[in-house]
């Protein structure tokens, strides 16, 4: 039987307003959009991945539908680290982002497996700064 091949294209992260979400992720991380369709009655298909970016999965923002959803905005997984962002210059991200504002939870750690710091988004969730080692 031959193998399936199989990838997770995107992970859905949940903002307050689509543009806040382009605003952070895009005008300040400097990812790019991907796809931004208007798919009617306010809701858009909006997906955004690091810039020059050739795998990984890309986010879908998406604004939430409910007040359920609304609640889960910056928690929507219970407080951990959620989201790893790899780069293969930490010194100069970390920079970058420290002075637009990103707001770092620590100093910059370097481990076994490489140069981490944690950082949140402006919606409370969680992100890994991380270049793996070697």
């Amino acid at each position: 039987m031959d193998q399936v091949r199989r990838h997770i294209p995107h992970v859905t992260l949940l903002v307050p307003d689509y543009d806040d979400g382009l605003a952070f992720y895009v005008g300040t991380l400097g990812f790019e959009v991907i796809e931004d369709t208007d798919l009617g009655e306010g809701k858009r298909w909006l997906v955004v991945r690091p810039t020059a970016a050739k795998e990984g999965a890309a986010l879908l923002l998406a604004e939430p539908a409910n007040e359920r959803q609304r609640a889960r905005i910056g928690d929507q997984t219970g407080g951990r680290v959620g989201f790893f962002l790899f780069t293969d210059d930490f010194a100069g991200d970390y920079a970058r982002f420290r002075d637009a504002g990103v707001v770092f939870l620590e100093e910059p750690r370097h481990e076994t497996y490489g140069s981490v710091a944690v950082f949140t988004d402006p919606f409370g969730n969680r992100w890994d700064l991380l270049q793996p080692a070697g």
